[in-house]
């Protein structure tokens, strides 16, 4: 029997109470553009974004949008009864994937540390570039939530054009924004560590060591996973095209399979060594693909970026963070520029303020992260591509435009291929053999 209190809550809420702000919000798209200018003015009051005496007056622009896999967007275009430095027309709203989604279970609770990293960003002195918030809560009971920012003009005032997640080769230098993302990244966890979050920080991401954080973990059981290796194996061998030669060999996917199920086995070893290297753990972007930033160039010329996509932030070993920078880069690039990559998070994190750190420390971390994160988020992949493209085993390689336009399935696509071949070049079946209890 549900509880009164579970009873009293609709199953498709048209509106939920704020966890933060205390304040109800609209749950989907048609009921935000229904309550109009009037939720706006409490919200953007509530945050503090507006003056107390301000309002909004109107919306001018209401543009839904799909970009990403966590829900629907808006651009929104505001006026208020008077400007304020600061204050910003352009705006932009994200929602959870609508009730009755199959996949809102999986991606809405994400976006709760993403609203609560926005609100700590108001903090004076935050370390990194983000969008300024105007709006964001999340409802537990219903994994409801409402995010609302500035509006990132991609493609205008020097800003670079948005670049996509899983299209790295479209690129001709990948490199400058790869290392833009490793400052930003390595300057967050390092601020951190130095205290310019103050107690907020310890307050809205707090950490245990000793506990596996929910959104990390893997979800299967050996039964589960030794189902999911094999809809791998059966999947290369019916869309072989999808895969670098050496990744479809059936050699290397047999011994993949029989590797794996150790990151399962062995997961709570690698969360201690993980979680108990204590100057290696600080609050982190775990996402920080080239999709959720922003880039354009400084005044020494230098390539800048503005970290957007906060979902699942928490404190974590440093190398989780450098695994979610690169899972979706190029196979080549990624065994090119690793190392560096690792060396330049090291010494940011450390002039950052963070403690002092090796690029060794960083490599044997990476290892284990790759292994279990890779087991807990990728294994999966198959599956959801031949959901999204029925005729999977007809595409012609990863440039098929059935591939390319559907985000989901490419980005799967690319995820899988990089952790494949992450296992193969470091022998992660060994990092996980080799490991202390």
């Amino acid at each position: 029997m549900p509880s009164a209190s579970e009873a009293a809550v609709p199953a498709e809420p048209t509106h939920v109470p704020g966890a933060a702000c205390g304040l109800a919000f609209p749950t989907s798209i048609e009921t935000f553009i229904g309550d109009g200018p009037e939720f706006l003015t409490r919200a953007f009051r509530a945050t503090g974004a507006m003056s107390a005496d301000n309002r909004v007056t109107a919306i001018t622009r209401i543009e839904p949008f799909e970009g990403g896999g966590m829900g629907p967007k808006l651009k929104l275009d505001v006026t208020y009864e008077r400007g304020e430095e600061g204050l910003h027309e352009a705006l932009f709203a994200k929602f959870p994937r609508p009730f009755g989604d199959s996949l809102r279970a999986l991606f809405a609770p994400v976006v709760e540390p993403e609203i609560r990293l926005y609100l700590l960003s108001r903090r004076p002195g935050f370390p990194v570039r983000v969008p300024k918030l105007y709006f964001g809560d999340y409802d537990p009971q219903t994994a409801s939530s409402l995010l609302i920012t500035e509006r990132v003009a991609y493609g205008q005032h020097g800003i670079e054009a948005c670049h996509d997640k899983a299209l790295d080769h479209r690129l001709a230098d990948p490199l400058p924004y790869y290392e833009a993302l490793s400052r930003s990244g390595a300057r967050l966890a390092g601020g951190h560590r130095a205290g310019l979050l103050g107690a907020d920080a310890e307050q809205a991401f707090p950490f245990d060591p000793n506990a596996i954080d929910a959104f990390a973990a893997i979800p299967y059981s050996a039964e589960q996973l030794a189902e999911k290796l094999a809809i791998l194996q059966q999947f290369a061998a019916d869309a072989p095209a999808l895969f670098p030669e050496d990744l479809r060999d059936p050699s290397f996917l047999q011994r993949f399979a029989a590797e794996a199920p150790l990151a399962l086995e062995r997961e709570a070893a690698v969360r201690k060594s993980l979680n108990h290297a204590a100057d290696s753990v600080a609050l982190c972007h775990w996402n920080l693909n080239l999709d959720n930033a922003w880039f354009d160039h400084g005044k020494n010329g230098t390539l800048e970026v503005g970290l957007l996509d906060w979902g699942a932030t928490a404190q974590m070993n440093l190398a989780q963070s450098f695994f979610g920078m690169i899972c979706a880069a190029e196979l080549d690039f990624i065994a090119e520029h690793r190392d560096a990559l690792l060396e330049l998070w090291a010494r940011e994190y450390t002039a950052a303020g963070g403690p002092a750190i090796t690029a060794q420390d960083l490599r044997v971390h990476y290892r284990l992260s790759v292994a279990v994160l890779g087991v807990a988020w990728m294994i999966d992949a198959p599956s959801i591509i031949m959901r999204e493209l029925l005729d999977y085993q007809d595409l012609s390689g990863r440039d098929d435009s059935r591939l390319v336009g559907n985000f989901l399935a490419r980005a799967q696509r690319q995820l899988l291929m990089v952790f494949l071949r992450e296992w193969q070049a470091l022998d992660l079946g060994a990092a996980l053999r080799d490991l202390a209890d």
